[in-house]
């Protein structure tokens, strides 16, 4: 499997709901001799995420695509995991679930996996947060602790084209990030609002732009309220 397929928030959250579902069997892992020394090195024993690792990769890319690429946007095109066939499971995934005492044969096996698939599924189409809701305690940008406003990170006027071009998912469409004020105002000044729109969507990104920097710089050191000279 590719780097990038590892990589992708999917996979993520497959292996965390993997690794749920082997945490939830009662005295699960207590016993490092209990992981099969066949599939796993010593080194991996004690250690979880190297374990779900292993099991995750093993079975992630014999999943269907449409499982393998799900989000809230394609939660309709999802097939019931019902009529999703695991046939093609790999043995090494059955046989080291039954090794470890995950599952008693192949057929528990599947079962186990599909209710991980359960678990992975609620979270990859999940909606998006309440982008109001995420609100800070301070400025996302120069970390004051002030009022804040929030920053449409894609603003409202270009969403309309931003949805048309499919610059990004429509989950993202509400993101905001909190501001102070003086810190909202220079983010409106750097870029016009198309540009904020497709280039400056996160504040990861603003933050990557040199004026910003060099007004966080300033900004950052400065007392609010406090009038100088």
């Amino acid at each position: 499997m590719s780097t990038e397929d590892l990589n992708t928030p999917q996979y993520t959250l497959f292996k965390d709901a993997l690794a749920k579902k082997i945490i939830s069997k009662p005295g699960m892992l207590a016993d490092p001799t209990t992981l099969p020394s066949s599939s796993l090195d010593d080194e991996a024993f004690n250690d979880l995420d190297d374990f779900t690792s292993f099991l995750s990769s093993e079975v992630w890319p014999n999943l269907p695509k449409s499982l393998r690429e799900a989000t809230h946007e394609s939660r309709t095109s999802i097939p019931d995991l019902d009529s999703v066939p695991l046939d093609n499971t790999p043995t090494s995934f059955i046989d080291t679930l039954i090794s470890c005492g995950l599952s008693d044969d192949s057929e528990s096996a599947i079962s186990f996996l599909r209710k991980v698939l359960e678990d992975y599924i609620d979270d990859a189409t999940a909606p998006p947060p309440v982008w109001s809701k995420t609100r800070t305690k301070e400025c996302e940008i120069c970390e004051r602790e002030v009022p804040l406003t929030y920053h449409h990170l894609i603003p409202r006027e270009t969403h309309a084209k931003v949805l048309k071009k499919k610059w990004h998912p429509e989950s993202m469409i509400n993101s905001v990030a909190w501001l102070c004020r003086p810190c909202h105002s220079t983010v409106h000044h750097v870029a016009s609002n198309e540009d904020l729109a497709r280039y400056l969507h996160t504040v990861e990104l603003l933050l990557e732009r040199e004026e910003i920097q060099r007004w966080r710089k300033y900004a950052s050191k400065q007392r609010f309220g406090i009038r100088r000279g």
